[in-house]
């Protein structure tokens, strides 16, 4: 937890005042003194102001979506800094962290889904979010796709189902017609959504429709170290962490200390991995972090690989704690249906325009244009939480996996980050670490009644595995 920083007023005690005035001789070690007090006093002064600054935004930010002060106040002694990425992140925390916070008032600040590009590229068909199929009013709440006015299709297809929370999937159903056929797809040992319930767990062991489970590992696929350790750490079983002999597509790097971490991390991205595999540092490979804190964490990773991979030059812009660059690799944090950029979404700055208080950003080659008073919805993405990359998949995966995530070292977000990763995936850390998130299934329990529910009604046959 960190103080509110104090006035933005800075006054000069009077003695400080009385001896600046009576020292009208330029003697060598009056200088001297003069100068070190300047300096002193002038760093305060800029750390001061740049504080202020950052809790300015924060304030702008919380009162945009009708987070009144006090509340607002509450919300940046909890989360400092970080607290705009949070709110953005998970904003269900606010309810679990913060007294006198519930989920409604979460809410108001979530826009919860993930752009259906993965699955337009697979399937050759459009695809669309849930709340973009659904006609979601951003404004005023709600869906306009309803019993009254359902969806006009024959078969609805879901992927990526356990991200969907109880509230969205309830909405959902409402609106799928009766003579519709629905096929939810979708992997209940990856994280569950951020918001309350697990529907798609509940679905599936309350027994009520058929339920085919893929469960072989193929010869091709056994031959890829990624699926293989995946499968591993699902069963609750460490990982292959031994040196692999001749090429591989999943390694394990050593690191002791936080600091070791960093530095490790650093290099694989921008020189180790990029001459091995021929991988693009800043657009094939992505840092997956457990936790958003912490010196490990995704906060200041992004910072130290921003530095080593797109040093800022004089053409940049600093809003809401981040710098933002031409060349620099960001992700927008909400959905966004006027610009059409949305919750997960990668892109890279074009440019940044100090005159016109704008910045561009490529998003699969088409040019989105936000101005600076907008990069709220942007941070920048050398480094993610495995909780923002559920339903995204990269060429090349780096995790940080040390005992200082010790709150976050669970099995499904492991199993969640291995399997992000399409060529490589490279865990940085300690053994000890990925043991406990081995071990760890806490953070699959959710109570629900969801499948006693469903399960009071007659239960078709289960469909046997292909």
């Amino acid at each position: 937890m960190r103080p509110m920083p104090s006035g933005g007023v800075i006054r000069s005690s009077p003695s400080s005042s009385a001896s600046s005035r009576s020292s009208g001789r330029r003697g060598s070690s009056g200088s001297t003194i003069g100068a070190a007090i300047g300096q002193v006093r002038a760093k305060r002064i800029t750390d001061a102001w740049a504080e202020q600054k950052i809790v300015r935004e924060i304030m702008v930010f919380l009162h945009s979506h009708t987070v009144g002060t006090a509340r607002a106040v509450r919300i940046y002694k909890t989360y400092g800094a970080d607290a705009v990425q949070v709110m953005t992140e998970n904003p269900y925390r606010l309810a679990r962290d913060i007294r006198g916070i519930g989920f409604k008032t979460a809410d108001t600040i979530a826009m919860t889904g993930r752009a259906a590009k993965r699955m337009t590229e697979a399937t050759g068909f459009e695809a669309k979010t849930i709340h973009r199929l659904l006609e979601v009013d951003p404004k005023g709440g709600g869906f306009k796709r309803s019993p009254d006015n359902p969806l006009e299709c024959d078969l609805l297809v879901v992927d990526e189902t356990s991200m969907v929370d109880v509230m969205l999937m309830q909405a959902l159903l409402k609106a799928v017609p009766d003579n519709s056929a629905l096929l939810i797809v979708g992997d209940i040992d990856q994280l569950p959504s951020v918001g309350p319930g697990q529907a798609l767990a509940d679905i599936i062991a309350s027994g009520a429709v058929p339920v085919v489970r893929l469960t072989e590992i193929f010869r091709q696929a056994a031959q890829s170290r990624i699926i293989t350790g995946a499968h591993k750490i699902n069963q609750g079983l460490i990982p292959d962490l031994s040196k692999p002999e001749g090429d591989s597509d999943f390694y394990f790097v050593q690191a002791d200390d936080p600091e070791t971490a960093v530095s490790r991390i650093v290099e694989l991205v921008k020189t180790r991995i990029p001459q091995r595999f021929g991988l693009d540092p800043i657009r094939d490979i992505q840092v997956l972090c457990p936790m958003n804190r912490g010196g490990v964490g995704a906060r200041s990773l992004n910072i130290e690989l921003q530095k080593a991979l797109n040093p800022a030059g004089e053409r940049k812009v600093e809003r809401f704690g981040w710098t933002f660059a031409p060349g620099d690799k960001v992700m927008q944090i909400e959905n966004d249906y006027d610009k059409e950029v949305y919750n997960g979404d990668i892109g890279y700055i074009d440019d940044v325009d100090p005159d016109d208080g704008e910045l561009t950003a490529s998003f699969d080659g088409r040019a989105v244009t936000y101005g600076f008073g907008e990069l709220d919805t942007l941070v920048p993405a050398y480094a993610a939480t495995i909780h923002k990359s559920q339903g995204s998949e990269y060429p090349a995966v780096v995790i940080p996996v040390m005992t200082q995530h010790y709150a976050m070292l669970q099995r499904n977000l492991l199993y969640t980050g291995v399997t992000r990763g399409k060529r490589l995936v490279v865990l940085v850390g300690q053994k000890k670490a990925v043991a406990i998130a081995v071990k760890n299934i806490s953070g699959r329990r959710r109570w629900s009644k969801l499948d006693e529910w469903l399960g009071a009604g007659p239960s078709p046959a289960r469909t046997p595995n292909p």
